[in-house]
C-alpha cells in the first residue's frame, strides 16, 4: 500500500480519509453517471487496499467508510424509487486462499465446525447495471435501478422495453416480488451499435457496460427500445412469500417464472468444485458473447443466508470470485504533481498510451512518494499496467530489464508546484502537503469547489470552472463570498452570462441558504470527515452552536466533551484530532461565524429503522451462547441498532453474556439498561410489531 513499513496511527488515519474520498467520487461515476474514470481493477484495489488498512486498524474504521457503502446517489432526470429492500453489491476474493476464507468466516460465523459442508451455487458475475423488478400479483409494477442501494430510479417504461422481462408471471408467484437481475449487452450487438453510430457520426460506447447503462437509462423510452438490451434474472429482494429452500431451488423457480437465468451456474457441493468452476469459466469467457468478470459463489440454503444477513453493503453469504485483469507494457513518460483541497500532494503517472483489454489508457495514479519508491519507479521506466473493464491502470510493476540508461529516479518536490509553499510530511502520514493553507490557490479553489460539490451545497451554476474563474477574479474568496455574489454588479455583462443565467444563479444560491446541518458540515473539508461521519456529528450535536462550542472544549483531552466524541461509533482519537485542530484555527471559526449569519441549518432526522430497536445503541459483552457474536450484532443492526463496542453516556442498552465483567458494572454506574442473553433473545425474536 504505503511502504514495507508498517503504518502509523495518523498515517492510516490519513491514507483512509483519502480512500473515502476517493472512491466515493468513483461510486458517482460508475453508478450514476454512466462514466468511470478508472479500471475496475483499480476501483478493486483501492478497495482492497482500504479493507487491508481497516483490518489493521479497526479502532480507524470511518463512518464514512466505502467498507459501509456502496453505489451512488441517484441522478437527476427520472423519478426516485426506494427499494423496498437494500440492493446490496458484494465482496471480493482474488485467488483461492481468498475463496477459502470466504468458506470459513461462513462456518464460523454459524457456529459449524471447520470441515463442516457447505453448499454453493456459483454463478457467473455479469458486467452490467443492476435492476429491481417488482411484481404484484404476478404483474410488472415497478422497475428501478439500483441507485445507492437504497434508493434508485424508476425505469419501469424503458425496463417494459426487453423481451426478458416478463409483463407477467407464469405459476403462482407470491402476491408481492422483487426480483433483481443485469442488465446488460452482448458483445456482437454491441459491436453493431458502435458501428452504426460511426457510420452516423455519432459518439461512440467505451464497451458493452456503458453501452447497456446509457441505453437504459433513457429520458425517451424510444431510443431504449431500439438498443439490443437483455437480462439475466438471479436474485430477490422483498418477497410477501417463500421462494425456495435453495438459491439452486430458487434459480429453478426464476425459469418457471418466465425469467432467463444463466446457463453456466452450476451447484457446487465443496470448495474444490466451485474454483474448478471458476477456473472453467475464466477458461471459457473470451468465447462468450457477453463480458463476466468473475464468479459469484452463493450459499445454497436460504435459511443460512438469512441468519448470515448482511454487513453494511454486502451479504455476508456470498462473494464474488473476481478474474485476473488484464495487463500490457508501457512506458512512463513523466510524472507530475496534482494538489488537493487538504494540501495533500499526489504524484500522477503520465504513461504511452497503450490499448489494454481494447481501451486506450495513459494515466494512472502513484498515491504518494512511498508508492513510487516501492516500486522503484523512474521516468522512463518501462512499466506494467493491467485494467479489468475500463479506462486509467493502475501501475503493477516496473519490468526492471528493460530500463534504458536516461531513466532517472523522480525527486519528490518539497514545494508546492502551485504556490511554492513549504511542502511538509508528518512523520506518521505517507502524504507530504503544501503548508501555504489558505494562500495557496489549489487549495482554496479546491476547497471552494468541494463546498459546492454535489454531496455539499450543490449549488447549479457553480461548477469547478465558475468557482476558478470567481477565486481568480477576487469575487469569491471564502465561502461566505458564494452567497453574497448575487448581490455583485456586473456579472450579466461577464462573457457567456446574461440576465437569465445571472438570475438562475441567484435562485440556486437562495435556495440553498437552507440546508441540512450534515451537508453543511460535510461542506467545510475538515480531514477525514466524509458524509456518514458529517451526519453523525448532526445528530449528535443538533446545530452549528452546540456543535461548535463542544469541538472548542473537547480540546482538553480529561474534560466530558473530548470523551463524548470519541465515543460516538466511528469517530475515533485520529478524526478527534482533526476536529479539534480545526477548530482551534481562528480563520476557520471566521468562516463559520460568517456563514452563520448567512444560512439557515435544518437538523438532521435520526434514521428509519425496524421496531423498537431503531436509532439504539447497544453493546454486547461477555460470552454469548445461544449465538456468536457476530451473529447477536447483525441481528441488532437487522432491527435498526446501531451496535458499539464501548459505553458512554448515549448507549441504550447493553447485553450482557457470561462473565460479562468491567462493561457490565460501567452500565450499571451510568445507569444503562443491562438485558441478559435470554432477556435479548425474547425480545428479538417476538413478532415485528410486538419488540421493544
Amino acid at each position: 500500500m504505503n511502504g514495507e513499513r508498517p503504518l502509523g496511527p495518523a498515517e492510516a488515519a490519513a491514507e483512509l480519509a483519502r480512500l473515502a474520498t476517493e472512491i466515493a467520487r468513483h461510486d458517482v461515476l460508475y453508478y450514476d453517471r454512466d462514466a468511470p474514470e478508472i479500471s475496475d481493477a483499480e476501483y478493486d484495489a483501492l478497495r482492497r487496499c482500504n479493507e487491508d488498512l481497516e483490518a489493521l486498524h479497526p479502532d480507524l474504521v470511518r463512518e464514512d467508510s466505502p467498507s459501509k457503502r456502496l453505489g451512488a446517489a441517484p441522478g437527476a432526470g427520472f423519478a426516485k424509487v426506494r427499494h423496498a429492500a437494500p440492493m446490496f453489491s458484494l465482496g471480493n476474493a482474488f485467488d483461492a486462499g481468498e475463496v477459502a476464507e470466504f468458506y470459513g468466516r461462513v462456518r464460523r460465523f454459524l457456529g459449524l465446525e471447520a470441515g463442516a459442508a457447505v453448499e454453493m451455487v456459483a454463478e457467473p458475475k455479469i458486467d452490467g447495471l443492476s435492476v429491481s423488478l417488482r411484481y404484484e400479483r404476478g404483474r410488472f409494477v415497478l422497475g428501478a435501478t439500483r441507485g445507492d442501494g437504497t434508493v434508485g430510479e424508476d425505469v419501469t417504461a424503458n425496463l417494459g422495453t426487453l423481451d426478458e422481462v416478463p409483463r407477467s408471471l407464469a405459476g403462482r408467484p407470491p402476491a408481492l416480488l422483487e426480483i433483481r437481475g443485469e442488465v446488460y449487452m452482448r458483445r456482437s450487438d454491441f459491436g453493431a451499435l458502435n458501428a452504426a453510430r460511426a457510420e452516423a457520426g455519432e459518439g461512440l460506447f467505451a464497451n458493452p457496460r456503458n453501452a447497456a447503462a446509457g441505453s437504459l437509462r433513457q429520458l425517451d423510452t424510444a431510443v431504449t427500445a431500439g438498443r439490443p438490451l437483455r437480462m439475466f434474472a438471479y436474485g430477490w429482494g422483498a418477497s410477501d412469500g417463500a421462494v425456495g429452500a435453495t438459491q439452486w431451488a430458487f434459480l429453478e423457480r426464476l425459469d418457471g417464472w418466465g425469467f432467463r437465468v444463466n446457463p453456466l451456474s452450476r451447484l457446487c457441493a465443496t470448495l474444490d468444485e466451485a474454483l474448478a468452476c471458476h477456473a472453467a469459466l475464466d477458461g471459457g469467457r473470451a468465447g462468450l458473447d457477453y463480458d463476466i468478470d468473475g464468479v459469484v459463489y452463493k450459499v445454497n440454503r436460504i435459511d443460512w443466508q438469512d441468519r448470515l444477513g448482511h454487513a453494511s453493503r454486502a451479504p455476508r453469504w456470498a462473494v464474488a470470485h473476481k478474474f485476473a485483469a488484464e495487463r500490457a507494457e508501457t512506458v512512463l513518460r513523466s510524472i507530475s504533481i496534482q494538489v488537493g483541497r487538504t494540501g495533500a500532494l499526489t504524484p500522477v503517472a503520465n504513461l504511452e498510451p497503450v490499448t489494454v483489454g481494447g481501451a486506450v489508457v495513459a494515466r494512472a495514479t502513484l498515491h504518494n512518494e512511498d508508492e513510487i519508491a516501492r516500486k522503484g519507479v523512474c521516468v522512463g521506466d518501462t512499466v506494467t499496467v493491467q485494467r479489468a473493464g475500463d479506462v486509467i491502470p493502475q501501475v503493477v510493476a516496473v519490468v526492471a530489464d528493460k530500463r534504458p540508461p536516461e531513466a532517472v529516479p523522480f525527486v519528490f518536490p518539497d514545494v508546492c508546484p502551485e504556490c511554492g509553499s513549504h511542502a511538509a510530511r508528518e512523520e506518521d502520514e505517507a502524504v507530504r502537503r503544501c503548508t501555504g493553507g489558505l494562500i495557496c490557490p489549489a487549495q482554496a479553489v479546491e476547497r471552494l469547489k468541494h463546498f459546492v460539490s454535489r454531496d455539499a451545497f450543490d449549488i447549479a451554476g457553480l461548477g469547478g470552472r465558475n468557482i476558478e474563474t470567481f477565486w481568480r477574479e477576487g469575487l469569491i474568496v471564502s465561502p461566505a463570498d458564494i452567497f453574497r455574489l448575487p448581490g455583485r454588479d456586473g456579472l450579466a455583462d461577464r462573457k457567456g452570462w446574461g440576465e437569465k443565467s445571472v438570475e438562475n444563479l441567484r435562485r440556486a444560491i437562495e435556495d440553498k441558504r437552507t440546508i441540512g446541518f450534515d451537508r453543511l458540515i460535510y461542506a467545510l473539508g475538515i480531514r477525514q470527515v466524509g458524509q456518514a461521519t458529517a451526519r453523525l456529528l448532526a445528530r449528535a450535536y443538533g446545530d452549528l452552536a452546540a456543535w461548535r462550542a463542544a469541538m472548542r472544549a473537547a480540546a482538553d483531552h480529561d474534560g466530558q466533551d473530548y470523551r463524548d466524541l470519541v465515543a460516538i461509533d466511528g469517530i475515533g482519537p485520529s478524526m478527534a484530532a482533526d476536529l479539534i485542530e480545526f477548530f482551534a484555527e481562528p480563520r476557520n471559526l471566521d468562516i463559520l461565524e460568517d456563514l452563520e449569519d448567512l444560512l439557515d441549518p435544518v437538523p438532521v432526522e435520526e434514521p428509519g429503522g425496524g421496531g423498537a430497536f431503531a436509532g439504539k445503541t447497544i453493546v454486547f459483552t461477555g460470552m454469548l451462547e445461544s449465538m456468536t457474536r457476530a451473529e447477536a450484532k447483525a441481528r441488532a443492526e437487522a432491527l435498526g441498532a446501531k451496535v458499539s463496542g464501548s459505553i458512554s453516556k448515549r448507549t441504550d442498552m447493553i447485553v450482557a453474556g457470561a462473565d460479562a465483567g468491567a462493561k457490565a458494572r460501567q452500565a450499571e454506574a451510568l445507569g444503562v439498561a443491562v438485558l441478559g442473553e435470554a432477556e435479548w433473545r425474547a425480545l428479538i425474536d417476538r413478532p415485528a410489531g410486538e419488540q421493544g
